[in-house]
């Protein structure tokens, strides 16, 4: 039907290239790395740095592909918005090129209208100290392009030591050649939602049952779906994502990320492509949201989105760096009742990598399955 070339070959790519697949596509898996997990599945595949313009340029004119679909964010933007004209990005160049970037998404949300914490942005030391020292709070600071969490420290008030070491931390595990961060309130929050959106080309906005998802030292671990009500917070959710994504414009599947507080609903993040805490509608969805986001951007139409069970999941990292590792304890995971183990085939480990994950009804089954799972390197 369509050639895809995907930029990005992770877990989640690996997910979306089956569902185009199933709907006869010929998908093209680019990535920094041999073997990455999406080449495993695709028809072909492409290692380059996906920052250099030359390169990246380049190999999309040699590939002539009919959309290309970003599944990272370490990826040279102007790049897309340059051949956007010759080309369908996903779900356009300029989502992409706004959510890359922290400081340009959140000024985004703001100018809408939408609830956003207290933030402010450093390119330097000396402003993140100067910022960090104004906003007297506990903050969040973090690279202003980065993703999973890397790079991320929040810190209490008054600690001008910590908050060196969280400078440095940020630059050095930032993606792309920015060194400038984001210091943010640290939003006391009741519990963290991703709502999955879908925008489609010939039908109404549609929305998956949201997602709470707990993160760990800055990255999603858990997430659980159909186990909790939000009430008339959902709708509201539901309202403000409908308002930011249709601002970014494009078609595909969004995952738009809230804090909830009290009554409050703010808005944290988004994404303009399949969401890590949403690999749970794998488990739980009719269609997962690699199957919506592959029928959005074909604009084929989706009649209707059904949760099939409750569910939770918790995710498989490493906890040490490796060229290779073996897992130990599927089968014991995979005798529980209502229990699945999914690994994604990375070919390499370092720590808190993801490497695999675990389904199961409830967070607690979840949990329980997870720590019968080790790693040897």
């Amino acid at each position: 039907m369509k050639k895809i070339m995907l930029l990005g070959s992770g877990e989640l790519g690996r997910e979306l290239t089956i569902s185009l697949k199933r709907l006869g596509c010929t998908v093209i898996a680019c990535d920094r790395y041999e073997n990455a997990p999406a080449m495993q599945v695709a028809d072909t595949s492409l290692v380059f740095d996906m920052l250099n313009e030359a390169q990246l340029r380049a190999h999309i004119q040699s590939v002539d592909p009919d959309l290309v679909v970003p599944e990272i964010e370490a990826i040279n933007t102007q790049v897309l918005l340059d051949v956007e004209s010759a080309r369908v990005i996903v779900p356009s160049a300029r989502a992409v090129d706004l959510t890359m970037n922290r400081d340009r998404i959140r000024d985004r949300a703001a100018e809408i209208g939408l609830p956003t914490a207290q933030y402010g942005y450093a390119e330097n030391l000396e402003e993140m100290l100067k910022l960090y020292q104004d906003m007297a709070s506990k903050v969040v600071v973090k690279p202003v392009m980065s993703s999973s969490g890397k790079g991320q420290s929040t810190l209490a008030a008054g600690d001008a030591a910590a908050a060196q070491q969280a400078w440095h931390y940020a630059v050095e595990n930032m993606r792309g050649d920015r060194p400038k961060v984001i210091v943010e309130e640290f939003i006391d929050f009741d519990y963290e939602i991703t709502l999955l959106t879908i925008r489609q080309k010939d039908g109404d906005t549609l929305f998956c049952p949201v997602l709470k998802h707990q993160q760990i030292d800055g990255d999603f671990k858990i997430s659980e779906q159909g186990t909790f009500e939000m009430g008339e917070l959902e709708a509201e959710a539901q309202n403000m994502a409908r308002q930011i994504t249709d601002d970014l414009g494009g078609y595909g599947l969004f995952g738009v990320e809230f804090f909830i507080r009290g009554d409050a609903v703010i808005f944290s993040e988004l994404s303009p492509r399949p969401h890590d805490t949403g690999l749970l509608t794998l488990y739980t969805q009719n269609l997962s949201e690699f199957d919506l986001h592959a029928r959005a951007i074909l604009h084929l139409p989706i009649s209707d989105i059904t949760a099939l069970r409750v569910g939770a999941c918790h995710t498989i990292n490493a906890e040490q760096a490796s060229d290779a590792y073996s897992v130990n304890g599927l089968a014991d995971v995979e005798a529980m009742q209502g229990v699945e183990a999914m690994m994604f085939g990375k070919p390499d480990a370092y720590p808190n990598r993801r490497l695999g994950i675990v389904f199961a009804p409830d967070v607690a089954t979840a949990t329980a399955a997870r720590a019968k799972i080790s790693l040897d390197y």
